[in-house]
């Protein structure tokens, strides 16, 4: 009976559409557009992205992380332990997918791209701009890896306290920084009544990009 009342349930969408003529040329443009309209529409957690990434065996993985940037419009920055298993798994295979949902303006965006380590002034100047508790927790958490209890990371997290007490803000962690995304691939969909939904895709072609709508 439960599977049956998921299967029923169901959602009009008419509150926007996307046409070519309204839409930007430039994918990066487009997003920035959009992400603007959240932010004034105030969505909940109009930054937050699912981040999926590949192992070097093939299995993907996926994760939600925060939009931190989009620097010179050529990306997409977001901070990470290198030493997680999204960061091994970018080192491993350095390309991933993004993918932004916006249900209260019934928009998804869809980014794929190549990913490169961001600027160590950057990771520094963003790392020294968080709360002092997020610094500590970047230097006592080993991201992704077992531990024996909670008490254990509260243990962890004390040493760490008592280490920098005297510093403020505490120095970067050579284990953590940022990444940036290159798209070259970006997916606008737009949810519209009957399911015939708008999609239009962007594809880098050179500097340049290719623009194409798809079927829903």
């Amino acid at each position: 009976m439960q599977d049956q009342h998921l299967a029923n349930l169901r959602k009009t969408y008419a509150q926007h559409e996307l046409s070519e003529s309204a839409a930007d040329a430039d994918a990066l443009r487009q997003f920035r557009r959009w992400l603007d309209e959240a932010l004034h529409a105030q969505v909940e957690e109009p930054t937050a992205m699912t981040l999926s990434t590949v192992s070097a065996e093939g299995q993907p993985s996926a994760r939600v992380v925060l939009l931190k940037g989009l620097p010179e419009d050529s990306g997409f920055l977001f901070f990470t332990n290198y030493d997680s298993r999204k960061g091994q798994e970018l080192a491993a295979a350095p390309k991933a997918a993004l993918t932004f949902f916006w249900p209260g303006l019934e928009r998804q965006v869809r980014v794929e791209g190549v990913v490169e380590k961001a600027a160590d002034a950057t990771s520094t100047e963003y790392f020294q701009s968080r709360p002092r508790g997020s610094q500590i927790g970047a230097w006592a958490s080993p991201q992704s890896q077992p531990i024996s209890s909670r008490e254990e990371l509260e243990q962890r997290e004390r040493e760490v306290e008592q280490r920098f007490a005297a510093q403020d803000p505490l120095p970067r962690p050579p284990h953590w920084g940022g990444y940036v995304l290159h798209p070259t691939r970006v997916e606008f969909w737009q949810g519209r009544p009957s399911r015939l939904h708008d999609r239009l895709v962007y594809e880098k072609d050179g500097t340049a990009w290719k623009r194409s709508r798809l079927a829903p």
